[in-house]
């Protein structure tokens, strides 16, 4: 094989014919053979290359496909079964100014590939360019004339699997969100044999789904699963991107999350144990969403490898600058170019497919507003929102969007049309805020932070990001996912534990991560206390320590609370229910050992701990007054005699204007009518002092309130006070809510 100049083509014989449906993309067994259709509409010629078997020197045949139809290449070859691995390679000019980077002699992975086979190595080879013995490149850019199929991953062709079983649909204001990552959550889980920890299978075991039920779970949010590759510095410094946002393929699930079993049969088998676990949740009524990542790929900037995307037409599918390189609006190195159609199609027939295929019941979009950039800018309706909300396999499955980007005017929280909920960090940073910095201020002496409407604000479902703005107001409180922590940034643990990050295991020189994390270690950095039988007796004293352990624990139950009681939908991370730890590392992407690997060998309060977020999610579940469907208007619902919604300061009057706004009151109720929703009424009472507060509960319609729920007391068995009256003076402890139930109905 040799280059001559731009108008070179491939010496291989063309297919017979064509596909039977060319605008199908992907390889798809057909007849006697497989169909097969590409795009690549700069590119003056495109061939499919089958192996042999999947072994790096496998024999290769190669055919020249039929094209452009509509920048498609396609064809169909007989003889070819399930299991044989292909790629492509495509034949065009080389002109990196212009965005052209055109190599035959490097094999391209289909983006369409369901499964994959062999591995990517780091090498000159993978580049299209020629590099030097670091693997920068050698300016300007000259052809590099290896062969890259040896060094490469290869798409396998893909025979019809088993149907997967339903999902449940759980309505959203039902829904609990549990973000895990696949690995992490069962690598140390006991109970689940040693084969199946951190596997797919070992997801769907009976003791993680036991697990997951008792907690009272609704749906799992798996980190990426896409197939990844780890970018090249991490490699370089021995780690790897444990995250897996770094996407190699768009419809291939990662086949290191597979059992060895499954590995070993080959890739078919991953995604049949994917598929399987799928089915194993849904049985069990849990949803699967995944966290997927549209808006770049691992191929890293213009110096990047090409490995599939860039290899088939690199200008088609990234955003390219005036001199051919990439634009970066992902801080990842390269941006997919949303304006396309072609690659909003790409986008829509991956979330088909895992819809479709594999069962998949919603998506997380990592960094959403790239997504929706136009030639620049984000575009609130954009057509791939407008495809979503009309395709009639995607638009009643579950869509979440990261709302931010870090490129410019790349902040859109509240701004996404339907059928799309958003990540609200606005509720993150209120709730952490009033709970967690602004006591770290009061015990230094300092200001105390935002007034009270704004954590009243994301109770009662952000209804000023959500309910108003350029988006007209038909949107409910779920559009708003509310989260405490997610897998970027502390664990909820840690954010009590710590007043500054630690990310020196990344060897970044603690230079990566956030540093506004509105933490606070009330008053000792880090973890003080370890499982064991010597830690519990010291908690039982009253020592220092003793009452730095009930601080933070009665910090993160004051969390947790007010998350479950926040009209919207409520996201926790694994592990946050009984205060995991990741050493104060708030960006742990890279860290593929114990740090993020759940350890499950709990000590008695971290089980206590765990039993009470059980039990809010409980009180969640039984109670819809814990969580309306609609905004609320502040008066009252036809029949009723109180206000849907009403706020009462400390004795127990009204709020007043001057009150909402002064961020020394703290103390404050708020009081939701039941009765709409055929259940008791709701009061619950804040105190966000660091001194105890006498508070008279407000009024209501005068029944007795019957208390469910206090931050204060650790042991979510331990009984608490049965009864108050309206009116009645309430003792509430240093920075803690108390919960109670009415009767609805009037005496």
């Amino acid at each position: 094989m040799h280059l001559v100049n731009d108008s070179f083509q491939p010496s291989s014989p063309s297919v017979n014919a064509g596909a039977t449906q060319p605008s199908r993309l992907g390889v798809y067994l057909e007849g006697d053979g497989v169909d097969i259709a590409v795009t690549a509409p700069n590119a003056q010629a495109v061939e499919v290359c089958f192996f042999t078997s999947g072994e790096p020197t496998a024999q290769e045949t190669r055919y020249r496909l039929l094209g452009p139809t509509d920048g498609i290449w396609h064809g169909h070859v007989a003889g070819i079964t399930a299991g044989t691995c292909y790629g492509f390679r495509a034949w065009g000019p080389w002109n990196p100014e212009q965005g052209h980077l055109f190599n035959p002699y490097k094999l391209a992975l289909d983006p369409y590939a369901r499964a994959i086979s062999g591995n990517v190595e780091l090498c000159s080879q993978t580049y299209a360019h020629k590099t030097d013995a670091a693997l920068y490149p050698l300016y300007p850019f000259q052809l590099d004339p290896t062969n890259s199929a040896p060094f490469t991953a290869r798409a396998v062709v893909v025979d019809k699997q088993f149907e997967v079983v339903p999902g449940p649909k759980t309505s959203w204001e039902n829904t609990v969100i549990y973000e895990a990552h696949v690995k992490g959550l069962t690598k140390q889980l006991p109970g689940i044999p040693q084969e199946l920890q951190g596997t797919y299978a070992g997801l769907a075991h009976p003791v993680t789904i036991s697990y997951l039920k008792d907690l009272g779970i609704t749906a799992v949010e798996l980190l990426p699963v896409h197939a990844k590759l780890s970018e090249a510095f991490l490699n370089e410094r021995g780690l790897s991107n444990y995250w897996g946002y770094s996407t190699l393929s768009y419809f291939a699930p990662e086949p290191s999350y597979a059992t060895s079993k499954a590995r070993c049969l080959g890739p078919t088998a991953v995604l049949d144990e994917f598929r399987g676990m799928v089915s194993i949740l849904h049985e069990n009524g849990i949803e699967v969403l995944l966290d997927v990542v549209y808006n770049h790929t691992c191929e890293g900037s213009s110096d990047g490898q090409a490995l599939s995307w860039r290899a088939l037409d690199n200008a088609m599918y990234y955003r390219l600058n005036s001199q051919g390189g990439n634009i970066d609006y992902t801080g990842c190195g390269n941006t997919l170019d949303t304006s396309h159609p072609r690659v909003v199609q790409m986008i829509l027939d991956s979330l088909r497919y895992w819809v479709s295929e594999v069962g998949i019941d919603g998506f997380r979009f990592d960094l959403a507003v790239t997504c929706a950039r136009g030639e620049e800018h984000f575009t609130r309706f954009h057509p791939f929102f407008q495809a979503c909300l009309d395709d009639p396999v995607l638009r009643d499955v579950k869509m979440i969007a990261e709302p931010w980007d870090v490129g410019p005017d790349g902040w859109k929280t509240g701004d996404f049309p339907l059928p799309f909920s958003t990540w609200n960090d606005r509720y993150r940073d209120t709730v952490r805020g009033f709970w967690v910095s602004d006591g770290r201020a009061q015990a230094r002496g300092e200001s105390r932070g935002a007034p009270p409407f704004e954590l009243a604000s994301r109770l009662s479902g952000s209804q000023d990001i959500y309910g108003a703005g350029h988006i007209p107001a038909v949107r409910s409180p779920r559009c708003s996912v509310n989260f405490l922590t997610a897998h970027d940034g502390f664990t909820l643990g840690d954010l009590v534990s710590y007043d500054h990050k630690h990310n020196e295991n990344n060897l970044e020189n603690n230079r990566d991560g956030s540093d506004n994390n509105l933490s606070w270690n009330h008053g000792s950095e880090g973890r003080v206390f370890i499982p064991g039988h010597e830690a519990e007796k010291i908690l039982q004293t009253d020592s220092p320590l003793a009452e730095l352990a009930a601080a933070r624990i009665r910090s993160t139950l004051n969390m947790f609370t007010t998350l479950f009681i926040s009209s919207g939908t409520p996201m926790m991370l694994a592990g946050d229910e009984f205060a995991r730890t990741q050493g104060g590392n708030n960006n742990a992407y890279c860290q593929d050992n114990e740090t993020t690997w759940l350890n499950w060998e709990l000590a008695e309060w971290q089980k206590e701990l765990y039993r009470a977020v059980q039990k809010l999610i409980t009180l969640r579940r039984e109670h819809p007054v814990f969580r309306p469907s609609k905004f609320l208007t502040g008066k009252p619902h036809p029949g009723d005699t109180i206000s849907d919604l009403s706020w009462y300061n400390q004795v127990g009057l009204l709020m007043g204007d001057r009150a909402w706004h002064d961020p020394a009151s703290r103390v404050f109720q708020m009081l939701r009518s039941g009765r709409p929703y055929g259940d008791q009424d709701l009061l619950a009472v804040f105190n966000g002092m660091l001194s105890p507060k006498h508070v008279r509960l407000a009024p209501g319609r005068g029944t007795a309130y019957h208390e469910v729920w206090d931050s204060a007391i650790t042991e979510a068995d331990e009984d608490v006070p049965s009864l108050n009256l309206a009116g009645d003076d309430i003792l509430l402890e240093p920075l803690s809510i108390k919960l109670f139930l009415a009767d609805s109905r009037e005496d």
